[in-house]
């Protein structure tokens, strides 16, 4: 059996380009846990915090219960869920999965082959990674999950894997003159840009093309926090700060909050500002809450 095939293959909600990372999500945290502990299971009472936290803060902007996936995951064949009454989920309802002692772990097909091949783990880790988040989350998920990975584990066959443009990063940097389009960091060691970014702003594993007009260049932190759904672009190619986001420091209040309503840094004339369809997508799949009005800080 494919392992990697399968997981690239969940079966999940998708209309409009929507993201919905349910599965993903608890299955990259019972990666998590087995490889803590191979033979334990996790029951739903225990672990719902812990599940919702993740959806709340890596998955859409509207709320879900980690209840459906919990449900939902046993239907690709690489997770099992037993109550107090015996095998078999009781169904995608909060109540019924806490009033039944419901328990999922990794089916048991899934657990030897990762015992025989504790390579795999990682493979399928990467595959879930690729497929549903972009690289500036993958460290931060790792370790919220209790992932251990290494650098040089790779990912999912290159038959599966959609191969990211190498020249996208240049033509950005360029396109944004090597600065921040946020704040207008501009850093470099001699002639090299340090801490200088390419973003995708629909992310490249929901089909976001590897073209200029999909692109901002970003300093790392604004990187991350645009990932994040904290910072966004909005209409007159204005920067959206969230609402949600809090923080009551010089550097929060100069760095991010003083942002909002701030009009983008490039890109420099002749080049395809980012489009609309795609600022839309990051507005509705990833930027979180409201936007906080201009010069709020």
């Amino acid at each position: 059996m494919d392992w990697l095939e399968r997981t690239a293959q969940l079966r999940q909600w998708s209309r409009g380009g929507a993201r919905a990372p349910h599965k993903p999500l608890l299955l990259l945290y019972a990666l998590g846990r087995f490889q803590e502990d191979g033979d334990g299971e996790l029951r739903y009472s225990a672990v719902e915090e812990d599940l919702a936290r993740l959806l709340a803060e890596y998955g859409p902007p509207h709320r879900t219960t980690p209840a459906y996936p919990f449900h939902h995951l046993v239907s690709d064949g690489v997770w099992e869920v037993r109550t107090d009454r015996g095998p078999g989920s009781p169904g995608s309802g909060v109540r019924d999965l806490r009033e039944t002692g419901a328990a999922g772990r990794l089916a048991p097909e899934l657990r030897a082959a990762l015992r025989r091949e504790p390579s795999l783990l990682a493979r399928i880790a990467r595959v879930l990674l690729d497929l549903h988040f972009p690289p500036s989350l993958h460290g931060d998920l790792c370790e919220a999950v209790g992932l251990e990975l290494e650098p040089a584990e790779t990912g999912r066959p290159s038959d599966v894997r959609r191969q990211r443009s190498r020249r996208m990063r240049d033509l950005v940097l360029t396109a944004y003159e090597f600065r921040c389009a946020f704040c207008g960091y501009d850093g470099r060691i001699g002639a090299v840009p340090v801490g200088l970014e390419a973003a995708h702003v629909r992310w490249w594993a929901f089909d976001g093309p590897d073209e200029v007009d999909n692109g901002l260049c970003l300093c790392s932190l604004h990187h991350k926090l645009f990932d994040k759904g904290v910072l966004g672009v909005g209409d007159g190619h204005r920067v959206l700060v969230s609402q949600r986001f809090v923080g009551h420091s010089p550097a929060a209040r100069d760095h991010v909050i003083a942002l909002a309503g701030r009009p983008l840094l490039g890109p420099q004339p002749g080049t395809r500002p980012v489009a609309a369809a795609h600022r839309d997508w990051h507005t509705s799949q990833v930027f979180h809450g409201a936007p906080r009005p201009a010069g709020t800080v």
